[in-house]
């Protein structure tokens, strides 16, 4: 893990040494990238400093070089097996009638909160940050 840089600035997120999330909040964050259009994140906004809480964040255009913002990916942030066992609705449904495909769909539905509750508990441990000085590892805090 980085050392803390106390002569990092307010816009700097090498200040930051950890981060605080919601478990959830990353899950849907996965979840709303792979079933719709945009991409959710959890966002870290300056001033930065020691520890910071992310927050759900849903974007069509990326905004962070004009507000300074951190985006997490939550494929970061989840653990890289449960990011590889999401279920995928694409490759099932090749159903040839609506009551089949609807059957998949429900199926397809269990089996994503089957997964939401084994990602829930998949938090990593750090994450790394991009610098201006280059890659700084910070702490993940999973609240709840």
């Amino acid at each position: 893990m980085a050392e803390h840089d106390d002569s990092a600035s307010e816009d700097d997120p090498a200040a930051i040494r950890s981060i605080a999330l919601s478990p959830d909040d990353a899950v849907d964050a996965f979840i709303y990238s792979r079933e719709n259009p945009g991409e959710a994140v959890l966002r870290v906004t300056p001033p930065f400093h020691g520890r910071m809480r992310a927050r759900l964040h849903v974007y069509h255009v990326d905004d962070t070089e004009l507000t300074g913002a951190v985006h997490l990916s939550p494929s970061a942030i989840i653990a890289t097996d449960l990011i590889d066992a999401y279920p995928d609705l694409e490759s099932t449904l090749d159903a040839e009638n609506s009551t089949e495909a609807d059957r998949i769909r429900e199926r397809h539905a269990d089996a994503v909160d089957d997964w939401r509750a084994r990602a829930r508990d998949g938090i990593v441990d750090s994450v790394a940050l991009e610098t201006d000085d280059g890659t700084h590892r910070v702490e993940l805090k999973p609240l709840g």
